[in-house]
């Protein structure tokens, strides 16, 4: 069976979609097409059926009600191996690479080929397709080895070279600083002009405006309206509140009245401390700060540039070279003891996937819900279910699975457990990636009222956040400490972009 809408059909069409899981209906009689040709992208808050939506496009799921049509053709996907035959990958938020392989052998894992590979020829290839879109990736190089920008370039060359027509991209500029997204949007938009289509997951509303041709909005599983960007581009402020109101249903403002910090007592004192990597090189290279009471201090700089080694340097989790870590009363940390920690790889670190939601919310709080060998389940449920109404959660039941969750929501359940605890320092490692615009105002305040109680050690590669919470910031290239610049310093803030590339500005 074939339809036509257009002399020559989209290169998909999904119509009527229905997916449902126990408790939740993530798509609701869903239409969605993609053009030849266009990057298509597709807002919503977190679980507001986004992914879903792709992954039954990508095979990973099946749909309860509905069609799919590739070229004109109705299809029918039953694994992600159907939807690559039909030239459909998708890029997952969670990268789905082997540590121990090389680049190139990730890349041709799965692939039908000779029983004995030529990895030179592979690698070779690898190294004219990276050289081609700008993706520069060393193909003998292994996974465990890469930062986590470089590891989501070898998922996009993975699907460059199964040459697919339909690239489609959960959240891919959640782990990039600036400069590096602007290196994707160029990849986009190459893979545009050769003809094929990029399908565009993201909460960020600026991001879609710049690269899109059209835009889908999700909520609560139902298509609230396509457009073109020009037509919601207006002035200044009034794009991203049309857009915003679109996806979460009120008006949302990133102005969180960020008040200077005042205090001079030392909370956090970090002085010389060198980590080595897991390659054995120096990571982090002499680094000292320190993090005030009631100070929210961040770390900036594009990922892979050492901030990963020292966090976990910090909270005990990776030993140092030299140098040493004071808390307030002079005692040297350690570990997680009396330090709240929101890792960054939230699905590999900050939870365990195949537990309930009741049982990782009690994962880094055993102590406070004991007594003798015993766990105050009832307790334990209570806390839950309060946190989970606090910080919005979209989790029908404590008994569900963490894996279950959208990566948003499993994101604030994280930050919920930590933010409970009451820390008197929070180490929170990209708290709002993944996190749509009302849930990143929702953490930018929680993160605003946290630092009353304590201080704050801020890591992110999103310069519009640094600003936007911090009192000071660090930015930090290849391990060093390029600057650490005061968020009242006009000057010196028109320099972080610069100093995040490794470049100091003479003035």
């Amino acid at each position: 069976m074939s339809i036509s809408t257009e002399k020559r059909p989209p290169t998909v069409l999904m119509k009527g979609i229905v997916k449902r899981f126990p408790g939740v209906v993530a798509n609701q009689e869903i239409d969605f097409r993609i053009l030849r040709g266009e990057i298509h992208s597709l807002l919503g808050e977190n679980g507001a059926g986004k992914t879903t939506l792709m992954n039954l496009l990508s095979g990973v799921y099946q749909p309860d009600v509905g069609e799919i049509y590739v070229d004109g053709q109705q299809v029918s996907f039953r694994s992600p191996r159907d939807a690559l035959d039909h030239g459909i990958g998708m890029i997952h938020q969670h990268f789905q690479l082997v540590n121990n392989f090389t680049v190139a052998e990730n890349i041709v894992l799965g692939m039908p080929g000779p029983i004995h590979l030529d990895l030179a020829i592979t690698e070779k290839t690898v190294d004219d397709l990276s050289s081609r879109y700008g993706l520069a990736i060393d193909g003998r190089a292994r996974i465990w080895e890469l930062s986590v920008g470089e590891q989501q370039r070898v998922e996009i060359l993975r699907m460059l070279y199964r040459n697919i027509d339909v690239l489609i991209m959960d959240e891919p500029t959640a782990v990039l600083a600036p400069q590096e997204i602007e290196r994707l949007f160029a990849v986009m938009r190459l893979i545009k002009n050769e003809g094929r289509s990029v399908v565009f997951i993201t909460h960020k509303l600026e991001e879609v405006l710049e690269v899109s041709d059209y835009i889908t909005v999700l909520r609560r599983g139902k298509v609230m309206s396509t457009v073109r960007p020009e037509k919601v581009k207006g002035k200044d402020r009034a794009v991203s509140r049309e857009l915003a109101r679109m996806m979460v249903g009120r008006e949302v403002i990133l102005e969180v009245g960020k008040e200077s910090c005042k205090t001079d007592r030392p909370l956090l004192s970090v002085e010389r401390v060198s980590v080595r990597g897991d390659r054995g090189e120096l990571a982090v290279k002499d680094v000292s700060f320190s993090v005030k009471v009631g100070e929210i201090f961040a770390i900036l700089g594009v990922a892979g540039n050492g901030q990963r080694e020292l966090v976990e340097a910090l909270v005990g989790l990776r030993s140092m070279e030299s140098g040493q870590v004071l808390l307030e009363n002079g005692d040297i940390i350690a570990g997680l003891e009396r330090v709240a920690y929101i890792p960054e790889d939230r699905k590999g670190r900050g939870c365990l996937p195949d537990m309930p939601l009741l049982e990782n919310f009690a994962l880094t709080r055993r102590e406070q819900f004991t007594v003798g060998p015993l766990m105050r389940w009832k307790t334990v449920a209570e806390k839950a279910r309060q946190c989970i109404w606090d910080f919005n959660i979209a989790a029908p039941s404590i008994s569900m699975k963490a894996r279950q969750l959208s990566g948003g929501n499993l994101q604030k359940l994280i930050l919920a457990r930590e933010f409970s605890q009451k820390p008197f320092l929070l180490i929170a490692e990209q708290p709002t990636r993944g996190l749509d615009i009302g849930a990143t105002e929702e953490i930018w305040k929680a993160i605003l009222h946290q630092r009353q109680k304590g201080g704050i050690l801020l890591v992110s590669g999103d310069l519009k956040e640094a600003l936007s919470l911090a009192d000071n910031i660090l930015v930090i290239f290849r391990g060093q400490v390029m600057d650490i610049i005061s968020c009242e310093d006009e000057d010196g803030i028109a320099d972080i972009g610069p100093l995040m590339a490794g470049v100091r500005r003479k003035r």
